[in-house]
């Protein structure tokens, strides 16, 4: 089982910022913004390159729960980041599909 099943099943600790049936949405643990948040599909989704058209409800309730966090991180009004690394040269490091949403800070252009 892969590191963030084991946080959406409970077996990790993490410190919860929204949390549904769907989706889990918690603190990153090496924060890159002030606020940095990872939401991620309860259900395993290696990543956004293996998401089929059967996972569309799960995409689209994973960018939803993004929003959410950052209208709860009061970072939705000043501006945002969301981003999904998509392999290991994207610089995804846990192949369950995930969200960072990153704000509290100005973010330049290109980003890596």
């Amino acid at each position: 089982m892969c590191l963030f099943c084991k946080i959406a099943n409970k077996e990790i600790p993490s410190k919860v910022v929204l949390e549904d049936e769907h989706v889990l949405a918690f603190h990153d643990v090496n924060p890159q913004a002030p606020t940095h948040v990872l939401v991620i599909p309860k259900r395993h989704i290696a990543g956004i390159g293996q998401a089929t058209p059967e996972d569309e409800a799960a995409l689209g309730r994973l960018l939803l729960a993004a929003r959410r966090v950052a209208e709860l991180a009061g970072i939705a009004e000043s501006g945002f980041r969301t981003v999904i690394n998509s392999g290991a040269n994207a610089g995804q490091t846990v192949f369950h599909l995930h969200v960072h949403v990153l704000g509290g800070r100005a973010m330049a252009w290109p980003p890596g």
